[in-house]
């Protein structure tokens, strides 16, 4: 059985096998199910889904400085959050990145409610979660490993300053959620700095 992922806009994908210039091989994820089709992840890799477009790669394993549970902290403190905006957590190195939808989603549903297709209305919010796109706009950055300190940061959308601000000093991360992330998906938001 080839090795496949679903991401998150429901497309699959599937693992396959070339070979380089070289004669090295190399791995690669495509829709197609015909050719060098892969049955194991090879080891030291991993799979990795590209946050804004949802591609899916195939990736050298990085060491993780960031913990399941703290990750976990984040994407609970995320799903208690009120609003329509969606959010998904990314950790990579010493850095977990905060996703926000781009668009309303709550928005887009109420406006399906005085549509005269309400029998579709299910199948229309399965298609627009899967079409959701996502931008980058809170991180921690894990400054003092044996502490587990991080450092918070959010993004600036200032036309020539597009670019992470600090918001705050670097404490625990639980400590930082309580502070920051009720920011999220509103105005004051971009009062953080």
């Amino acid at each position: 059985m080839p090795v496949q992922y679903t991401n998150r806009r429901g497309k699959i994908y599937y693992l396959h096998r070339g070979l380089t210039k070289t004669g090295k091989p190399q791995y690669y994820f495509s829709m197609r199910l015909k050719g060098d089709l892969v049955d194991s992840i090879p080891e030291g890799y991993e799979i990795y889904e590209e946050p804004l477009r949802a591609q899916v790669f195939l990736q050298r394993k990085e060491p993780q400085a960031i913990t399941d549970s703290e990750k976990t902290l984040v994407e609970k403190a995320l799903d208690h959050l009120k609003g329509s905006k969606r959010y998904f957590v990314q950790v990579k190195g010493k850095i977990i990145t905060i996703f926000e939808s781009n668009e309303d989603l709550d928005a887009i549903k109420n406006s399906l409610d005085s549509s005269p297709f309400t029998f579709l209305r299910s199948r229309l919010e399965d298609t627009l979660k899967r079409s959701l796109t996502y931008t980058a706009i809170m991180r921690f950055t894990l400054v003092d490993e044996e502490q587990r300190v991080f450092n918070p940061e959010r993004f600036c959308f200032r036309g020539a300053m597009d670019d992470w601000i600090g918001i705050g000093e670097p404490d625990q991360l639980d400590a930082l959620i309580k502070r920051f992330l009720g920011f999220l998906g509103r105005e004051s938001f971009y009062e953080l700095y």
